[in-house]
């Protein structure tokens, strides 16, 4: 998946799910424009369709989603039900964020260079860091949250780097069950997200420089929109330019 999305860049159908939470973190950007006394679950409710509006008007393909009216309205209702689980977990009346949908980035030595958007990133009159991010999904058994705790030492990682103070608190808040986890990151949680990045990106070095990247059946192949080219499902991947693992992976040119 990871050569045909970013070296291969093959076209991917929108996912409901996906565009779902890309709709309900846009309302969720965007209530934080309001006064804080208007930040209200009736004006997030009230940005939900005046944002997919907006979302198909910027890519009219979104609209093969849906069938017909009701199926739109019964999506939007699922965005409903997300805000309301929201309201129940904060009040935004009473945050003021420090930033919104932030771009981090940072070179990491003799390494890749680091990219990601926070969601939110919250800071106290103490200088305390607090970085939040909303999954529309719900919060998943322990065995299978590895994923997302990753993503938020990485955050962590790049804070830290960039503004010279470690986030005191990771949250990250599920909106489909109202399933919350808070980290703490500590030096050891930080050295070790390092060094997984660092043995994640020379296995992509090699793999990349070989040519051979391999599929890996896994429960998540579900959700994959490749299986047509995935030779573990008989599909046939289209064939490697090595011009674009160079380009795709800032590798040096070969001869």
């Amino acid at each position: 998946m990871f050569r045909l999305r970013v070296v291969d860049k093959l076209p991917e159908d929108p996912s409901a799910a996906a565009t779902l939470g890309t709709l309900v973190h846009a309302v969720l950007e965007q209530l934080f424009d309001l006064p804080a006394h208007e930040r209200t679950e009736a004006a997030a409710h009230a940005l939900l369709p005046e944002l997919w509006s907006q979302m198909l008007t910027q890519d009219p393909g979104l609209a093969v989603l849906h069938s017909d009216d009701a199926a739109v309205q019964s999506w939007l209702h699922d965005g409903v039900e997300r805000l309301r689980t929201y309201f129940a977990l904060e009040n935004p009346q009473r945050l003021e964020p420090h930033s919104r949908e932030e771009l981090v980035e940072f070179q990491l030595e003799d390494g890749p260079l680091l990219r990601g958007v926070i969601d939110r990133v919250d800071i106290a009159p103490d200088g305390s860091i607090r970085i939040v991010d909303y999954k529309t999904g719900k919060k998943p058994k322990p065995q299978f949250g590895t994923q997302a705790t990753f993503q938020m030492r990485f955050y962590a990682l790049l804070v830290e780097r960039l503004r010279g103070r470690r986030p005191a608190m990771l949250q990250l808040l599920y909106l489909r069950d109202g399933g919350t986890l808070v980290l703490h990151p500590t030096d050891d949680d930080l050295a070790r997200v390092e060094v997984e990045i660092r043995e994640l990106w020379e296995e992509i070095r090699r793999v990349a420089e070989a040519g051979d990247f391999r599929p890996r059946r896994s429960a998540l192949c579900g959700w994959c929109s490749f299986q047509d080219h995935c030779p573990e499902f008989g599909g046939t991947p289209p064939a490697l330019d090595p011009a674009k693992v160079t380009l795709a992976l800032g590798l040096s040119p070969t001869n």
